[in-house]
């Protein structure tokens, strides 16, 4: 049975976590393993630690990053441990990750957070059971959260 990683922060202003459980349970048969931690600049070694200590096939990172030009930095330096955690143990970390000036208010941010983390906890599932809905999703325009942006007509 695979094993998923759940690797959230406390600073996120809901639980993604639990909502990322939350899906994966109704829609498959897994194992989950959480770790959560402050925020997201400490995601890449929580994520590596599900890896290889925890043997998980595949991880979610859960974040909110701030408004402010520093918590995009934050960010963008988060997302780069991601991937070089990815790289290292060879195995998919599904970044999520819902800056807080993305929405116009926190009626639609918390929307946002849950939508966008519920069809990412479907992404990990098309990633372990089923890679050819991911493939006749392909240039398709797909996004999370918001609405699909739709593939350009040729």
């Amino acid at each position: 049975m695979p094993k998923v990683g759940i690797a959230d922060t406390a600073f996120a202003r809901i639980n993604m976590g639990k909502i990322a459980i939350d899906e994966l349970r109704k829609n498959a048969s897994l194992q989950i393993e959480r770790y959560t931690v402050p925020g997201v600049k400490d995601l890449p070694v929580a994520c590596k630690k599900l890896i290889e200590e925890k043997g998980c096939d595949i991880i979610m990172a859960l974040g909110m990053p701030g408004s402010q030009p520093i918590d995009k930095m934050c960010a963008h330096e988060a997302s780069l441990g991601i991937i070089q955690a990815q790289l290292l143990t060879n195995r998919h970390i599904i970044e999520v990750f819902v800056h807080e000036d993305e929405a116009k208010d926190e009626k639609e941010l918390a929307w946002l957070m849950e939508k966008r983390t519920r069809e990412h906890a479907q992404n990990v599932i098309k990633l372990l059971f089923h890679q050819e809905k991911l493939q006749r999703e392909a240039g398709t325009g797909q996004r999370q959260g918001f609405a699909d942006v739709g593939a350009i007509r040729q």
